[in-house]
């Protein structure tokens, strides 16, 4: 397996527990199907506590757009209990049900690719409105039906005459719009790593699946709670990740290091990394290029070898815990870490570099490439003993070494 595919699977690995809920939610239908009739009534009530749920928790850390996704499964659950389960052949539920499959993917991507503004601010009251003018729309159309009424056939044509999707009740507009919707925001997925994005993606699977079988015994329902689900606890990993990732360079925070000593073995190495130099640097070159740096840093950190588990700190400190590992057998990894650092060759922006990847690439043929800095780190490391047991006496120790190796003339490691 190439270096590629295992970076590339690495990032995929976010989008495990949509995929995990969505194997759970297909697995769950013939249990569903097999309820006692009281137990199944309440079992059709768990799409709206689901969606309460994922409302009160988006609404808590302030997540408006899983919140407003949320709001639109309401309304389609609503309207499926309501209207749907007795079919399409009336005019209003035909018509909800196409506006449906057409506006719920477009608003998931829409949300997907907008900031996060929070639920109540001035952009997520912005976003009601939104909303609001949509559903005023559809409203409006079937009200004038005699009048609008070519727009919701314009959406009901086949255009294709595809297997399959020929044979669904979802339009094939809306095919279109939820099958570019889907890797507009697994790219989004890949490239931002967000638990918010990939609960959103996969609630867009669940609603899609629910809307193609929507006359098939318990999936709408099941596949409907599912999605409300995975956006619940979407919101529930983003908060985490706010409270035990750094914003910065993505590595787990000292507050997750705090955790990790709470679980140490009797056998273990910790070591603490310091850039050299860095507060004359960040006042030579500036706080951006500063923060340039310390991802940089943070990167080569976050490939150790060995097991090593990383974390920051705080400011240019970071540290890396090897479990289960005595101190000689982790010198050599940090030793790798530490060369890496020192011959990388970071690229400062020119305020003048071209916008555009091939004009700088142009520019930089002609010589005119931007200018480079390097930086190194110092390293002290120690391990658990009989007179180091604790975790904060081990990390006093290695603190103590690192001053060592800053003593010595810095870039090298030291115990």
């Amino acid at each position: 397996m190439t270096l590629v595919t295992v970076a590339a699977l690495k990032k995929l690995t976010i989008l495990a527990p949509s995929v995990i809920l969505l194997v759970m939610a297909y697995l769950a239908i013939p249990h569903v199907a097999a309820l006692p009739p009281p137990q199944h009534e309440l079992a059709l009530l768990s799409p709206y506590l689901f969606i309460g749920t994922g409302l009160v928790l988006s609404f808590a850390f302030s997540r408006g757009r899983a919140f407003f996704v949320l709001l639109l499964l309401a309304g389609f659950y609503w309207f499926f209990r309501t209207y749907l389960q007795h079919g399409l052949s009336d005019f209003l539920p035909r018509v909800v049900f196409q506006f449906l499959c057409l506006l719920i993917p477009l608003n998931i991507t829409i949300f997907c690719h907008v900031r996060e503004r929070g639920v109540f601010t001035l952009s997520g009251r912005m976003r009601f409105a939104f909303l609001a003018m949509q559903l005023a729309a559809v409203a409006w159309i079937i009200r004038y039906r005699e009048d609008y009424g070519q727009v919701p056939l314009f959406f009901s044509r086949p255009f294709l005459d595809i297997p399959f999707i020929s044979d669904s009740p979802v339009p094939q507009v809306a095919w279109l719009v939820a099958i570019i919707g889907f890797f507009l925001v697994l790219y989004r997925v890949v490239i931002h790593k967000s638990p918010i994005d990939s609960g959103l993606l996969g609630a867009l699977v669940a609603v899609f699946i629910a809307f193609n079988t929507l006359t098939v015994g318990d999936f709408p329902l099941v596949f409907i709670a599912a999605a409300a689900f995975i956006l619940a606890v979407s919101v529930l990993q983003d908060s985490h990740n706010m409270a035990f990732r750094d914003d910065l360079t993505g590595l787990p925070s000292r507050r997750a290091l705090n955790e990790q000593m709470l679980s140490m073995g009797r056998q273990y190495t910790i070591a603490m990394l310091d850039v050299d130099h860095f507060k004359i640097f960040n006042d030579t070159h500036g706080h951006d290029v500063g923060d340039q740096v310390l991802k940089m840093v943070a990167k080569k950190i976050g490939a150790v070898k060995g097991g090593g588990r990383p974390f920051r700190y705080g400011g240019e400190e970071f540290t890396i815990v090897f479990p289960r590992r005595k101190m000689g057998d982790a010198i050599p990894f940090l030793e790798d870490v530490r060369s890496a650092i020192s011959a990388y060759e970071l690229s400062i922006r020119s305020k003048d570099r071209p916008k555009k990847a091939e004009d700088g690439k142009k520019k930089r043929n002609a010589g005119h490439g931007d200018k480079t800095v390097s930086v190194t780190i110092s390293i002290g490391v120690a391990e658990s003993s009989d007179s180091l047991r604790l975790p904060d006496d081990v990390i006093k120790a290695a603190d103590k070494a690192l001053y060592r190796a800053k003593s010595k003339g810095r870039n090298q490691v030291s115990k």
